[in-house]
């Protein structure tokens, strides 16, 4: 039996949905503390219980008293099956919201602050209202910023980070994982592969991150491009909640023989658009294609992307282990998921510390020390 450590107050509230990026996590905390990770834990031992009728309850089953609790949870992992009813069901965001709201009233106020880490932020996507409808986004984080002893709010790549303006009370904190994607791409790709580089936008909402990735590459040995996309919708139509993308067109330079694309973007839900983007692209000759993205949902399945990969349209797809990927997916060649847990150890363990995060938020400088030391050194 690991026994919780005694100094510092430190404890991890991790649900199941987070449970193999919470045990990264713990294991990189304990290693920052020079404690053994055979004997010692941060993780707070709880259950989770859901009742026949569909109702759940958290049960904790050490005291908080005056303890920095950190709660990591994963509200995109669809993979938890629960019995209502005599029925087996998934967990859904909701279902995963409702317990991150039950585990932080089970601590009964006896904490001395919480910290919600939620890397996939709930209904991210719906932050704004453009028709008769609610701000879910918006009005989940204030509900969150009105409960008992929450201090701060961490997510990663927030679609809008506008969404923040619905709190007042707690800190919210938005963080990239740019750079570790970006480290296992230069990792793994040959010095001729990045001398010609062109950056796309998969739509107009993902500029700022092809822009980012575009600077992180601002090095004398790679010739760089930019393009984008443009969606043409038909607005005549609404179909399983989204209007039909009809055409994607795209701006940029039309000449790309030889270039190495990376198509970067905050997720990919079921990957339509992307084929898209990728089928153009092809069009201009380019001569790999790399997507990058936080979050690779995959709501269709990966049947399509293994076809396109075999069909030697695309190279490679970039994500993060910061939401739900299922293990039998890890067994395709073309998905690299890179390891974030050690970034986040890194942010608990200096908001805990009371120590300035911003090193770590504004930190870009680890993509160009990577192609220096690529390029000058002698292997391809």
């Amino acid at each position: 039996m690991k026994k919780l450590v005694e100094k510092d107050n430190l404890r991890l509230m991790v649900f199941k949905s987070a449970e193999d990026l919470g045990t990264k996590v713990n294991d990189h905390l304990l290693e920052m503390y020079g404690l053994d990770k055979e004997k010692y834990t941060f993780l707070l031992p709880m259950n989770e219980i859901f009742f026949d009728d569909g109702h759940l309850k958290i049960e904790i089953k050490e005291t908080v008293r005056g303890k920095d609790i950190f709660t990591l949870t994963d509200v995109g992992n669809y993979s938890i099956e629960y019995k209502m009813r005599g029925l087996v069901n998934h967990t859904s965001p909701n279902d995963i919201m409702m317990q991150l709201k039950d585990g932080i009233g089970a601590c009964n106020r006896h904490a001395k602050s919480i910290n919600i880490i939620m890397p996939l932020l709930y209904d991210g996507r719906q932050h704004r209202r453009n028709t008769r409808e609610n701000l879910m986004c918006g009005m989940s984080l204030h509900e969150l910023d009105m409960l008992n002893g929450v201090k701060s709010f961490i997510t990663f790549d927030a679609h809008d980070e506008g969404v923040e303006h619905a709190i007042r009370n707690m800190e919210f904190d938005n963080f990239y994982a740019t750079n570790t994607i970006l480290e296992a791409f230069i990792k793994d790709s040959s010095k001729s592969s990045l001398k010609k580089l062109v950056f796309v936008a998969p739509d107009n909402g993902a500029t700022g991150r092809r822009n980012v990735y575009l600077n992180s590459f601002n090095y004398d040995h790679i010739h760089r491009e930019a393009g984008s996309f443009v969606k043409q919708r038909d607005y005549n139509h609404l179909v399983d909640g989204k209007y039909p993308v009809i055409s994607h067109d795209y701006s940029g330079n039309p000449e790309l023989d030889g270039f190495t694309a990376i198509v970067s973007d905050d997720m990919i839900s079921s990957g339509g658009s992307m084929f898209d983007v990728i089928d153009e692209l092809k069009k201009h000759n380019v001569k790999k294609i790399y997507i990058m993205v936080t979050y690779a949902l995959f709501t269709k399945g990966v049947e399509k992307f293994e076809e396109y990969y075999k069909e030697g349209k695309f190279d490679g797809l970039y994500t993060t282990n910061l939401s739900y990927i299922p293990e039998e997916y890890l067994k395709y060649k073309w998905l690299h998921v890179c390891d974030c847990s050690k970034e986040v150890a890194e942010i608990i363990y200096s908001i805990h510390h009371d120590e300035s995060i911003s090193g770590i938020m504004k930190d870009k400088s680890k993509p160009i020390k990577m192609l220096e030391e690529k390029f000058n050194g002698s292997s391809e």
